[in-house]
Parts: C-alpha cells; sequence; structure tokens
C-alpha cells in the first residue's frame, strides 16, 4: 500500500495514456455532439481537444488527455482530491470547464517534477510519510505547492494574526492547517501532512 501512495505522490508515468480524443471534432459533431476545439496547455505540453462545453477540466486531463494523478473525489468541490494550479493558481478541477482554460498554463502533479527530480513537495510527503491510502495525495501536494507560492507573495489566511505584518509571515501549523483546510484526508494523515509542508517550506 505504501508503494502504491508514493506512486500517488509522485504521479504516474507522465503522458503514458495521453493523447487527444478517439474520435476527432468533425466525427463528433456528424454524430450530433456539440463539440469545440480548446488548447489546454498542461505540463508544458500543448493539447488540441475537441470537447463539449459541458466537459470538466477534471474529465479534460483522465478522460481525454490521460493523465490520471489527478483524483475524482467528491466531484462537488468539497474534497480537494482534483486541485490543479491554472496559471500558478491552485483550483478544484471538478468545479471547472475545460473551455474556462484554453490557453491556460496547467500544471498536474505529473508536472511537478524537473529534470526527472520530484518536486520539494514531494519529496517531502515521502519523507514524512505524509499519506496512508494516497488518493487525496496529489491534491494535497498540488495545493501545498500553491500555497507555499501564495505565502511568499504575502497572502494572508484566516489565522493570520496581523495582515499588516506580512514581510516573511512564518507558516505555523495553524497557518498551513487553515490554508490547506480545503483537501480532506479521510486516513488522518494531517500531522504528517503539516510536517512535509514545513520541510518544503523550509521551515522545519
Amino acid at each position: 500500500m505504501q508503494s502504491a501512495a508514493a506512486s500517488a505522490a509522485l504521479g504516474a508515468a507522465p503522458y503514458a495514456g495521453a493523447q487527444t480524443p478517439v474520435r476527432g471534432a468533425a466525427e463528433r459533431a456528424a454524430a450530433g455532439e456539440h463539440v469545440q476545439s480548446v488548447t489546454l496547455n498542461v505540463n508544458g505540453r500543448p493539447y488540441v481537444l475537441a470537447l463539449e462545453p459541458r466537459v470538466t477540466l477534471l474529465d479534460a486531463l483522465r478522460e481525454y488527455i490521460g493523465l490520471t494523478g489527478t483524483k475524482k473525489g467528491c466531484d462537488r468541490g468539497q474534497c480537494g482530491a482534483c486541485t490543479v494550479l491554472a496559471n500558478g493558481r491552485r483550483i478544484n478541477s471538478c468545479l471547472s470547464l475545460a473551455m474556462a482554460h484554453d490557453g491556460h498554463d496547467i500544471v498536474s502533479v505529473e508536472g511537478l517534477e524537473r529534470a526527472g527530480r520530484p518536486h520539494a513537495v514531494q519529496a517531502a510527503f515521502v519523507e514524512h510519510d505524509a499519506f496512508q491510502c494516497g488518493y487525496c495525495t496529489p491534491g494535497q501536494i498540488c495545493s501545498a505547492v500553491g500555497m507555499l507560492a501564495e505565502a511568499a507573495a504575502g497572502a494572508p489566511s484566516a489565522v493570520t494574526p496581523d495582515v499588516r505584518k506580512l514581510a516573511g509571515l512564518q507558516l505555523t501549523d495553524d497557518e498551513i492547517r487553515e490554508r490547506l483546510s480545503g483537501n480532506i484526508c479521510r486516513c488522518g494523515a494531517y500531522p504528517n501532512i503539516v510536517a512535509a509542508v514545513k520541510k518544503a517550506g523550509g521551515i522545519a
């Protein structure tokens, strides 16, 4: 189980099943489907897809591009398992239509590593065993990456003691828990998740 969770932390093999939909736009239109062309720049690679306007970014990533690291949990924006980065901002991909991200830069858990080396957050999650079943882990990691960038830019949270003093903001356990509160771990690995985020942020 731990090896499965670790592979969730690092992401599936990038682009293993990545492809445009089997049926092209013309063929799908002939079948009566209302499709539009959209270009998603995912993990540094452009994908031109023929999608119905109702297709979510989550389904575009999983079903059309083949990047299954991003998980479908609640499909209602309540659990955070589907968190990805869109133009550097963390979002719930299950609540966002793919069409709304035409031309945007999307980063999923598979795109965090650089030159074959895991992102600092991914490495910290593995080092601190910040997972159990691993299902929420990709969303937790993407959210943590986005959160650390937000904190570095001086964004306050609901528990920031003094929003007038954001320079050198310290990410305490309370700050980290509040800032990641949109990501639920049903296994309850929160202490290790906090420890991993502190390690990745250079706090511990």
